[in-house]
Formats: structure tokens, C-alpha cells, sequence
């Protein structure tokens, strides 16, 4: 795959996260990717990766402005940065209570593209200053 790909593949996943359009997001994806959340564990398979986004979808509302996309020449290692706005809608597992915060972070991701899909995504942000803006510190 070559850079222009891989940069149009990265498009079209961050235009389909900011429409909410999961499925199109999801057609991004490679069938077993791996999915590498942030301060947490490894997930497998697109289904999990469906199933990630209905939790995300329910707890958070985002989206994310002033994006910067990177390609490898040969297009199978990509990154992008990123600043999240977003709005702390329900409470998650282990986190604060929600109360309809809203929060500004930055973030990024890496990715590994393979056959014309993402295969592998790792996100990165700082909890910290996620946990500082929906607490009010």
C-alpha cells in the first residue's frame, strides 16, 4: 500500500469517527485488529473492536479537531495526532462520576496498516490530565 492509500485509509477512519459512523469505521479495520487502548490491555478482532465503540458511544461523546496524519513511504506504519473534544456522558468503570463534563485533550495513535486496512491501533492520551479536567483540579 502506498503512503497516498494509507494517508486517504486514515481520512476516511477519522472522518467516519467524527460523523459517528461506526460501520465506517469499522470498514477500515482489518478482520483481526489489534487494539491497543490506552493504559490498558490488548483487544482482538473487529466484533471487539464493535463492541469497544458502543461502550465508547454511551460514556463519551467526541471529536477530534486540528488532526495531523503520518505515512511511512511504503504505507504499512502510520500515526496520527489529534485533540480530542468531548463531553464526559456517563459514568465508566473505574473513572469519576460523569456529570456532563467536558474535557479538551490532546492525543494520538499509531497504527500498522496491512492488505489496505488498519491492523493494528494504539492510543495514546494522559489520563491524568483527562482525570484533572472532569474533576475540576
Amino acid at each position: 500500500m502506498s503512503r497516498a492509500a494509507t494517508l486517504a485509509l486514515l481520512e476516511t477512519y477519522y472522518a467516519a469517527f467524527n460523523a459517528g459512523d461506526w460501520d465506517g469505521m469499522l470498514a477500515c479495520l482489518a478482520d483481526d485488529v489489534a487494539h491497543d487502548i490506552n493504559q490498558g490491555s490488548r483487544q482482538v478482532g473487529k466484533d471487539t473492536f464493535a463492541a469497544f465503540l458502543g461502550h465508547m458511544e454511551r460514556c463519551y461523546k467526541e471529536r477530534l479537531e486540528d488532526i495531523v496524519l503520518m505515512a511511512s513511504e511504503d504505507g504499512s506504519r502510520a500515526a496520527a495526532e489529534f485533540v480530542v473534544h468531548g463531553t464526559y456522558l456517563t459514568t465508566d468503570e473505574g473513572l469519576p462520576e460523569a456529570q456532563g463534563q467536558t474535557y479538551v485533550l490532546p492525543a494520538g495513535a499509531f497504527l500498522a496498516i496491512a492488505d489496505g486496512k488498519i491492523a493494528r491501533l494504539t492510543m495514546y492520551y494522559n489520563l491524568a490530565d483527562w482525570t484533572a479536567q472532569v474533576v475540576g483540579e
